[in-house]
């Protein structure tokens, strides 16, 4: 070798390369050839400093904020059950619609559960008459 001291040898251990113009990992700030420059070829330990990816949420393409620490599926996935404004997500949201009208419940029926007296959407636990004080009966509701 005329110039032994010029260039650096690639920093992962299978390679050991003397590359000429060697480049600095900046999460880990070591020194590999351009074979082993990325975060994946040389296994960063220090990639999620640098290695930042926003999930974009599939249905509506709008980016989803999430946690590092977090899976992204996640994330993504109470964006579709919460926020999604995608025909797609909005629909699913819809399947439970059938709110329970008993005052102070708020569970919500896949399926409409209407007293037969006096025709209100009621959740399966309210659902008989004597559960939700049922005033159906009374001719004087009838008449308003």
């Amino acid at each position: 070798m005329e110039f032994p001291h010029l260039g650096k040898h690639c920093s992962e251990k299978t390679c050991n390369q003397l590359d000429f113009l060697p480049m600095k990992c900046d999460a880990c700030e070591e020194t590999f050839c351009k074979d082993h420059i990325r975060y994946e070829l040389h296994k960063c330990q220090s990639s999620y400093k640098k290695d930042i990816q926003v999930p974009v949420c599939p249905l509506c393409n709008q980016p989803v904020p999430w946690k590092r620490g977090e899976a992204p599926d996640i994330a993504v996935g109470d964006h579709i059950d919460r926020d999604c404004q995608s025909d797609p997500a909005k629909q699913k949201r819809k399947v439970f619609g059938n709110q329970c009208t008993m005052k102070g419940c708020k569970k919500k029926e896949v399926v409409p559960v209407v007293c037969d007296q006096c025709k209100m959407n009621f959740c399966l636990r309210h659902r008989h008459a004597q559960d939700h004080s049922c005033k159906g009966n009374n001719p004087a509701d009838k008449a308003r």
